[in-house]
C-alpha cells in the first residue's frame, strides 16, 4: 500500500491523518509547525475507502469525544535513534498525567539534554496519538506545542474536564 491521507474535522479543526503502508505515520493541524508539504502526504482517500484510516479517525474521534483515553494503531513515525526515544517515553505518560522535558532528558540520560529533548517533541509527527501535549514546562506551565497552547490545552481539558475547565476549547 502507499502513502495516502484523509483530512476531518474534529472539535480542534481540520486534521490530516497519514497512513503509509499499513500503519499511520503523521497527524497534523492545518496550521502545524514543521508540517511538511501537502504532495508529502500522497492522494486524499474516504475512510470508507480505507479500513486502517478509518480506524484512525474512529478512534481520534473516541478521544476527542472523553470515550477513550488509549489508541491502538500502528503507528510508524519517521525520525533517529534519539527522537525515538523520547517519543517512547512520551507514549508511556498516561492519560491525565503529565511529564517535564527535565524527566524526559534524565530519562535518556542526562537532564542537561532538555532541550534536544523539547526539539525533539516538537518534531512528533504524530502529535495526540504520541501524547506530546502532556510535556509540560518544570513548573508546570503549558510550553512549545506544534499544534498550538490552545490545543494543547485543549487536549489536557479533554482528559481532566473536572480540573481545568470542562467543555472550553478556545
Amino acid at each position: 500500500m502507499s502513502t495516502r491521507h484523509i483530512v476531518v474535522e474534529t472539535r480542534l479543526g481540520p486534521v490530516t491523518l497519514v497512513a503509509r503502508g499499513g500503519t499511520i505515520a503523521d497527524l497534523y493541524f492545518r496550521h502545524h509547525v514543521r508540517r511538511p508539504p501537502q504532495e508529502a502526504f500522497g492522494p486524499e482517500v474516504t475512510d470508507s475507502t480505507d479500513a486502517l484510516l478509518n480506524e484512525a479517525v474512529r478512534q481520534l474521534g473516541d478521544y476527542l469525544a472523553g470515550r477513550r483515553r488509549q489508541f491502538d494503531l500502528p503507528l510508524a513515525a519517521e525520525g533517529d535513534a534519539f527522537q525515538h526515544a523520547v517519543w517512547d517515553i512520551v507514549k508511556a505518560v498516561q492519560c491525565g498525567d503529565t511529564t517535564t522535558y527535565g524527566r524526559i532528558a534524565e530519562q535518556v540520560g542526562d537532564r542537561r539534554l532538555a532541550q534536544r529533548v523539547g526539539r525533539a517533541v516538537g518534531a512528533n509527527p504524530l502529535c495526540i496519538f504520541v501524547p506530546c501535549h502532556r510535556v509540560v514546562g518544570s513548573d508546570g506551565s503549558l510550553t512549545g506545542y506544534a499544534g498550538g497552547l490552545k490545543r494543547k490545552q485543549a487536549l489536557l481539558e479533554i482528559e481532566e474536564p473536572s480540573a481545568a475547565g470542562a467543555g472550553r476549547l478556545f
